[in-house]
């Protein structure tokens, strides 16, 4: 059996106008995160660290933004399609480590709903999934509310 890990990071910038969804969840916000896609922070970092693990090339050449196609598309579903070519490769995720960091709004009471909702897309038990949310100590664009960024890692297997 071989093992591999990935990492994953990507930030957005909050707007005027849009929902706010992080790890597949709305979250109750005045902003949102300025993207092609949702803007979904959380999620985009985990398809890259998963991408990264199996080795293919980041999730802006899978979903570039020059694709009408994936305009406001739901970023549940680029995890999904990620999913799925893990599975068609054979690999398997082992867990998947995460921190978002946002100085708002407070995300603690919405982890055990954004880790039940990862765990749904990917289909892996929750358990295998932890989500850590950070404030940047008011520093920089984040710390000023103007933006949200996130990390993670991913640990994979394939064989047997």
């Amino acid at each position: 059996m071989s093992y591999r890990i990935g990492i994953g990071y990507d930030i957005h910038r909050l707007v005027e106008g849009r929902k706010l969804f992080i790890g597949g969840t709305e979250i109750p916000y005045i902003r949102g995160l300025l993207g092609h896609s949702d803007g979904d922070v959380l999620l985009h970092a985990i398809c890259d660290a998963l991408l990264g693990a199996i080795g293919e090339a980041d999730i802006g050449e899978h979903f570039p933004d020059s694709d009408a196609r994936y305009q406001n598309i739901s970023s549940s579903v680029l995890l999904k399609e990620v999913a799925a070519l893990l599975e068609k490769k054979g690999f398997r995720i082992h867990n998947i480590d995460t921190v978002v960091i946002a100085q708002e709004p407070v995300l603690s009471p919405f982890k055990k709903k954004i880790q039940e909702r990862i765990a749904q897309i990917l289909s892996i038990e929750k358990e295998a999934l932890n989500i850590k949310a950070k404030t940047n100590e008011g520093i920089g664009e984040i710390g000023n509310k103007e933006a949200i960024a996130a990390y993670a890692a991913a640990i994979l297997s394939k064989g047997r």
